[in-house]
C-alpha cells in the first residue's frame, strides 16, 4: 500500500524498484491523496506494462490516515505492506516483509535509511542525526519499539484487522504511525525492528527550514496522540533542564511556527561558514524548539489543502 501526494516524480524510481523484486507475488496500491500533479498518469502508465499497480484517487486532500485506510480496504492479501512512495526498495523487499511473518504474530518494521543530497542541514545535522536515529531505534526495549512504526512496515490482514484502521484525526503532518503502533502494541502484538527490512528513503526535509517545519507540525500532532492515549504513555515532559534546556524553552514560548522558519533560513544560508559543532547545535536548536512550539501553538497549523 502506497500513500502519495505530490508524487509524479517520486512514484517512478519507487515503481522501478518494484519491478525488480525477487517475489513473483504481490501487488501495489496506490493512493492519491488528491492527484495535484499527475500521480494518476504515472500509476496508468506504469499498469500498462505489466506492473501489477492500481491506483485509488481521492477528489481532494483527506489525510495520510484516510489514504492508508482507503488502501488497506480494498487490499485482499494476506499480509500488508505500508511502503511510502519516496522509498527505494531493494530487490528482496517484499520477499523479506513476506518472511517476518512465516512464524509468531509480529508487526514488523523496516528502519529507512535517509539519503539526503548535499545540503548546509545534511552536512552540518541530517546525516550524522539520521544514523544515531537508526542506532537508537535497534537498542529501544521491545516495549517502546511501537515508537518506531514509520512509512516501511507490515502486518498480516488479521493483525490489521484486529487493530483497525489508522486514526484520521491526526489530519495533518505526523504521528498516525505511531498511533497505530502503540494501538498494535497494547493489542499484545510485537514490534520488531528487522534489520534486512532497512530500505534508502530519499527523505523529503533537506533544509533545516523544511525540519523545522515537521518539527512543529509533529509536536502540534502529539497533543492528538496524549488526549488520546494520556499523557503518562510518553512520559510528562520537565521543565527544561540547564542552561540548553532553558533556552529551547524560552524560543518555544516566543516564537510560533513563521517565526521559527525565518531563523531557519537565515540558519541554511550560514551553516556552511560555520565551525560543524555550532552548525549543528543551531540547527538542533531550532529542530527541538519547534517541536516544543508546535505543542504550545497547534492552532498555527495549517492543514494542506
Amino acid at each position: 500500500m502506497i500513500p502519495s501526494r505530490g508524487g509524479a516524480a517520486r512514484l517512478p524510481h519507487l515503481f522501478a524498484a518494484l519491478r525488480a523484486q525477487t517475489s513473483p507475488s504481490w501487488e501495489a496500491i496506490v493512493v492519491l491523496d488528491g492527484d495535484i500533479d499527475g500521480s494518476a498518469s504515472v500509476v496508468a502508465d506504469a499498469a500498462r506494462t505489466g506492473l501489477p499497480v492500481s491506483a485509488i484517487v481521492f477528489p481532494e486532500n483527506r489525510g495520510r490516515s484516510a489514504a492508508l485506510n482507503a488502501g488497506f480496504a480494498q487490499a485482499t492479501a494476506a499480509v500488508l505492506i505500508r511502503c511510502d512512495d519516496d522509498l527505494r526498495p531493494k530487490p528482496d523487499y517484499v520477499a523479506a516483509h513476506l518472511a517476518a511473518h512465516a512464524g509468531e504474530t509480529v508487526g514488523a518494521v523496516g528502519a529507512v535509511q535517509n539519503v539526503f543530497p548535499e545540503t548546509p542541514y545534511a552536512r552540518a545535522y541530517g546525516t550524522a542525526r539520521d544514523g544515531r536515529f537508526r542506532i537508537d531505534a535497534y537498542a529501544a526495549p521491545a516495549e517502546r519499539r511501537w515508537r518506531y512504526w514509520c512509512g516501511n512496515v507490515s502486518v498480516t490482514r488479521e493483525t490489521y484487522d484486529l487493530v483497525g484502521d489508522y486514526d484520521e484525526g491526526f489530519r495533518a503532518y505526523g504521528w498516525e504511525d505511531v498511533d497505530w503502533g502503540y494501538r498494535l502494541a497494547r493489542r499484545g502484538v510485537p514490534v520488531v525492528l528487522a534489520p534486512e527490512l532497512e530500505t534508502p528513503h530519499h527523505i523529503a526535509a533537506v533544509t533545516t527550514e523544511m525540519r523545522v517545519k515537521r518539527a512543529f507540525y509533529s509536536g502540534a500532532a502529539k497533543l492528538t496522540f496524549a488526549a488520546k492515549h494520556g499523557e503518562q504513555v510518553l512520559g510528562a515532559r520537565q521543565p527544561g533542564q540547564g542552561a540548553w534546556g532553558r533556552l529551547i524553552d524560552r524560543t518555544a514560548a516566543r516564537y510560533g511556527l513563521e517565526e521559527l522558519l525565518t531563523r531557519a533560513r537565515r540558519a541554511d544560508a550560514a551553516l556552511d561558514r560555520m565551525p560543524r559543532w555550532a552548525a549543528e547545535k543551531r540547527v538542533s536548536w531550532l529542530v527541538e524548539a519547534a517541536a516544543l512550539s508546535g505543542e504550545l501553538h497547534p492552532e498555527q497549523v495549517m492543514i494542506d489543502v
